[in-house]
């Protein structure tokens, strides 16, 4: 790859340190994409010994790439993102990694195609860690930030992707028991 190219591609990248999620950090700030990217990233590292038998190389790589369509359409809330929305991220994504060297293009190709068909096991730990993450960054928000269909999201967000593993249950059950403790804390305030 020529350095022009990287430096381009990264320059595109660079939007998801500016672009904010719905999530607030514990420092009641708002969440950048490229942080949620991150600690999802981190998390399923954290993971490799759970999920030995998958291709852990290609779920960190899933982890990584998976909101960089958001670099051009911004995160949009995972209870207002429409069908439309997705495929547009989706369009956006492939229309940017279009102009990529070859290597790389397949490479981004391939993955889109299979984090967005959820057929393998990777694709699916993928999304289910996504998903549990975003509820993990709620939970460590201050509740006053949430919105009032957040009480009951945050105790189902994630959980049907989470039943492809024994492992995945135990966590978002663990997960889920932090939200109600903090949901109860809220409430005796």
């Amino acid at each position: 790859m020529l350095q022009e190219e990287l430096l381009s591609i990264l320059g595109t990248a660079e939007k998801l340190k500016c672009n904010t999620r719905h999530s607030d950090t514990s420092s009641k700030r708002r969440e950048s994409v490229a942080e949620h990217s991150w600690r999802l990233t981190l998390m399923a590292m954290l993971l490799e010994d759970e999920f030995c038998e998958l291709d852990m190389n290609k779920v960190l790589r899933m982890c990584l790439i998976h909101d960089l369509g958001e670099a051009f359409t911004g995160d949009i809330p995972s209870f207002l993102k429409t069908k439309e929305d997705t495929e547009k991220e989706d369009q956006a994504f492939e229309s940017w990694v279009d102009g990529f060297p070859v290597f790389q293009k397949v490479q981004f190709q391939g993955l889109l195609a299979e984090m967005s068909a959820l057929q393998t096991r990777e694709a699916r730990l993928y999304k289910a860690l996504d998903k549990m993450e975003a509820v993990i960054q709620h939970n460590e928000a201050d509740i006053s930030s949430w919105l009032p269909l957040e009480y009951e999201l945050q105790l189902t967000y994630g959980t049907d992707e989470a039943e492809n593993s024994p492992y995945l249950a135990k966590l978002r059950e663990c997960i889920r028991n932090r939200t109600i403790e903090k949901i109860e804390k809220e409430s005796k305030s």
